[in-house]
């Protein structure tokens, strides 16, 4: 082991974790840690607090081990409440004639407790549903209880589509179908005409103005959906001609998703707003404005605009959006509109936290290198690579990397050729990573760094093997490099003294995450802790509730990890329970979902294994025990049993 495994680790508190994974910056409130370094959550950002680590234990007791998705109901519930009470305060210190009238679009997380919950904490405010496909109509429809909450229908519409929102406007529901191509004026006025019933329309309009961030080509010129203002004018004049001016109230924009710049939120609201002062000029009865999604989760706490941060807050949101629709209709003598908006992201991403346990590392010093006598014979190469590692010439840092590098390619190459067995490949290899790991500890430790130095932290860190799939549980990670806050979730009041990535159990070398988030930039390791034999370590990954759940694929057929829903109860012990537990995927459920069979999987190896028995291969016991195994794993979780 080298000297710098032997230092004695520094004094840590709770207060360093908290700085250190930045809870006090990207939580909101909402996540705190105790004096027994357990991490918690404060679902109404009081001083109840819930430890993570109690949830897990009691999951498990029910047979629901990590991964796991853990849902606080109330903390969805407070998001829902504060979005709708920003705006309500901002409509009155601005003394705005409209209400708010937002909805929740379905797309984000279209699962029904999500969406259960969602209703429920916005029932006083009436807060509706937005859909953007068939399947999503089909659940607005269903879930959609108050007369007075709007269903906003965006997206791709086919003859089917308009025909059911069609219905459910007969069935006394404030359906607008917002109308994305110029193609679908023309089907929306048939259908209404053969069917009877008056639609109410809304046109998305494509804005000059870009957004920002990943998301920023879902908006301006090129964007995939919207009217450009020549289809606008072209648009209105079929409706007029089609009797149907009485239709159009509803002028919509997007700028993207998770718009980390409040300034373009701001330039894209006047823009609009201009569009529908336009067209209640031109005689429509316009009432509503629809500023679409876009804002943000501050992700990493920077508090900028960094594409995983937010340079804004919702209450600056909703006083900006009121503000600036009011300036520009004031001056234009027009009524100002009801303000819609289809804020996702900001309400469901903090309400849920992925856990997962860390079930093994992976270690470039694993195996020190073993000591070389001095009298013994050895291959000089590897004599030089002690002599670095001892720094028997009193060589700088970057001598030392310079010469340990050379003797590491001379190394190989000597194997390459036969001149050095595996043992001694082995013996060089070792002190190499060996010299590496003291100058990693080195350049961490000094206030300069050469820059050839300044990527051995990374290239030295450990690599934590942890149980769940990127690909299923946080797929915006490996496609869109988002970042998500990780941090244990518990010995938070001990020195994290490993620097460490993260790596999943999938058969895929992208199956990692190496960026994390910072307040400055991004880290590219994360200080964890000591792993301990028997005793498990548990990680949270945080504001996973966006998209993650739906959009997750099944990769080496790894499928949906449990969950399980928690509700605030001052009357339990530690405060909380367990109102729903959902079992993830079994083996036999992910075979299913690509067209096998389990019962005939089972049924095609019993006779691989009675041929084995009839030509004495196997023992009969021996092959009843592997079938009983294989049909156990059919009905088993697909992550790792720990």
């Amino acid at each position: 082991m080298t000297a710098s495994h032997n230092k004695e680790k520094p004094e840590w508190s709770t207060n360093d974790s908290e700085t250190y994974y930045g809870l006090k910056r990207w939580g909101g409130g909402h996540f705190s840690i105790d004096d027994a370094g357990f991490m918690q959550v404060h679902p109404l950002r009081d001083a109840r607090g819930i430890r993570i680590h109690d949830i897990v234990r009691e999951a498990a007791e029910k047979g629901l081990k990590p991964p796991l998705t853990v849902r606080i109901q109330d903390l969805l519930h407070t998001r829902v409440i504060d979005l709708n009470t920003l705006f309500r305060e901002a409509i009155k210190d601005e003394n705005y004639a409209g209400r708010y009238r937002g909805v929740f679009p379905i797309k984000v997380n279209q699962l029904r407790e999500v969406v259960e919950e969602i209703q429920d904490a916005g029932r006083p405010f009436n807060y509706g549903l937005e859909c953007g496909s068939k399947p999503e109509l089909m659940i607005a429809l269903a879930m959609h209880k108050d007369p007075k909450a709007l269903i906003i229908c965006n997206g791709y519409k086919d003859d089917q589509f308009i025909r059911l929102a069609l219905h459910g406007t007969r069935l006394g529901k404030e359906i607008y179908l917002v109308v994305e191509q110029l193609s679908e004026v023309a089907r929306i006025i048939q259908i209404s005409k053969k069917l009877g019933i008056v639609p109410r329309i809304g046109f998305r309009i494509k804005l000059s103005t870009m957004g920002e961030g990943k998301w920023a080509s879902s908006s301006g010129e090129d964007a995939k959906f919207g009217l450009t203002s020549p289809e606008i004018i072209d648009a209105a004049k079929r409706l007029k001609r089609a009797g149907l001016t009485e239709s159009l109230r509803l002028i919509h924009f997007h700028i993207g998703s998770q718009v980390p710049n409040i300034q373009t939120i701001k330039k894209a609201t006047v823009e609009a707003t201009r569009f529908y002062c336009e067209l209640k000029g031109m005689g429509f009865p316009m009432e509503l404005m629809d500023v679409g999604g876009g804002l943000g989760i501050d992700y990493d706490g920077s508090r900028s605009n960094f594409e995983s941060s937010m340079n804004y807050t919702m209450r600056e949101y909703a006083r900006d959006v009121v503000y600036n629709i009011k300036s520009v209709c004031d001056d234009a003598e027009v009524a100002v509109p009801d303000i819609v908006t289809e804020s996702g992201r900001a309400i469901v991403a903090p309400h849920s936290i992925l856990i997962t346990e860390v079930c093994d590392k992976i270690s470039k010093t694993s195996v020190p290198p073993k000591a070389i006598p001095k009298n013994k014979k050895v291959n000089p190469v590897l004599r030089d690579l002690q002599g670095i590692l001892d720094n028997s010439h009193k060589s700088t840092p970057l001598e030392r990397y310079h010469d340990a590098l050379h003797k590491k390619e001379e190394s190989n190459n000597l194997f390459s050729l036969g001149y050095l067995n595996l043992a001694e490949r082995a013996q060089a290899d070792s002190l190499y990573w060996a010299i590496c790991k003291e100058l990693s500890e080195t350049a961490k430790q000094g206030n300069y760094t050469p820059e050839e130095l300044e990527s051995l932290p990374q290239m030295m860190a450990e690599q934590y093997v942890c149980n769940f799939s990127v690909f299923q549980s946080l797929i915006d990670h490996w496609a869109c490099q988002q970042l998500f806050p990780i941090a244990p979730l518990h010995r938070l009041n001990e020195y994290p003294s490993v620097d460490a990535t993260l790596v999943d159990i999938t058969c895929d070398s992208e199956g990692k995450v190496t960026t994390f988030t910072d307040v400055e930039d991004v880290r590219h390791t994360l200080r964890l802790h000591e792993l301990k034999p028997k005793e498990p370590y548990y990680l949270g990954v945080f504001l996973v509730g966006a998209y993650q759940d739906i959009m997750g694929d099944l990769h080496n057929l790894f499928g949906r990890v449990n969950e399980v829903h928690v509700f605030l109860e001052d009357d339990e012990e530690d405060g909380f329970y367990i109102e729903d537990s959902i079992k993830g995927f079994t083996t036999s459920d992910v075979l299913g979902f690509t067209q096998y069979d389990g019962h005939i999987l089972t049924r095609r190896l019993k006779k691989l294994i009675d041929r084995a028995t009839k030509a004495d291969e196997i023992k009969p016991r021996e092959g009843t025990r592997i079938l009983d195994e294989y049909a156990e794993l059919l009905r088993g979780h697909t992550y790792l049993v720990t």
